[in-house]
């Protein structure tokens, strides 16, 4: 070929290329508009459903408010106060074609476990984690009856695929947990089970008495005995914030905001 034969071509390419990362940007874009009012959409309901039943108050997170991780991971942070229950955290990342939230609420002032809801938007495709943890000294009628509720709530979403997590140090602290495998077309099934299992937890609550001081401070050290272990041991988004943060730090994290621990 002659070098005013690659002359003529090179800008046919250059335009082939331009257009093939325009149609990419596009859907992209596209991909994002549809997948983050369906994770705001969780986290609005939750948010609203606690509004209604307690009062929940927003907390100053100052530096955590927005988490860069690798550079390109951006984590949006809130941190709420929900009196007589604990500590709500939030935290949500859009990368383009990926979209995440993270809803963990940790109770301090009632024997009750602590519920852990992870979602992430990968193009068409879902994957969600519901998880409630026994970080409780016992497990007595009133919290069996709980678990026994949450479980009935579950299995109402038994037909949705489920995918197999991974295998972790702390498995044996869950007593009702979800893990499913879907696509946006679940979006709306995917936010009930988030929300009845909420409406259950909170009914449940209210019908609890508070914690006595004594009963408080045990169940705070039972609470760290899981939240530390998550720095000490590893699980599978603590590592990559250890990673990248250092572990002094991210433990700093959890305490101050993830989970509220240190307010106690």
């Amino acid at each position: 070929m002659t070098k005013r034969g690659k002359k003529k071509i090179m800008p046919i390419v250059i335009g082939i290329l331009l257009i093939i990362i325009g149609v990419g940007m596009i859907a992209v874009t596209s991909i994002a508009n549809k997948n983050v009012p369906a994770m705001n959409s969780c986290v609005d309901s939750v948010l609203e459903t606690l509004g209604k039943n307690y009062t929940v108050t927003p907390v100053d997170v100052g530096d955590y408010k927005q988490m860069k991780v690798y550079g390109i991971m951006k984590f949006d942070v809130e941190q709420y106060h929900i009196e007589e229950l604990g500590n709500l955290s939030v935290m949500r990342l859009n990368m383009g074609i990926m979209q995440m939230s993270t809803i963990v609420i940790t109770p301090f002032d009632k024997n009750l476990p602590l519920l852990s809801a992870d979602y992430m938007y990968i193009m068409g495709n879902r994957k969600a984690y519901l998880e409630f943890y026994d970080v409780v000294k016992e497990k007595d009628d009133a919290y069996n009856t709980l678990m026994g509720n949450l479980q009935t709530v579950v299995d109402k979403y038994n037909h949705l695929e489920d995918f197999e997590a991974k295998a972790a140090w702390y498995e044996h602290l869950l007593t009702v947990d979800a893990y499913k495998s879907c696509t946006d077309k679940n979006d709306a099934e995917i936010e009930q089970m988030l929300i009845e299992s909420l409406e259950a937890y909170i009914a449940h609550a209210k019908e609890l008495p508070l914690l006595s001081e004594e009963e408080k401070a045990e169940k705070l050290a039972i609470t760290l005995e899981y939240t530390n272990g998550l720095v000490d041991k590893g699980g599978v988004s603590t590592d990559v914030f250890k990673k990248e943060l250092g572990v002094e730090e991210t433990k700093k994290f959890f305490d101050q905001v993830f989970f509220g621990t240190s307010a106690q």
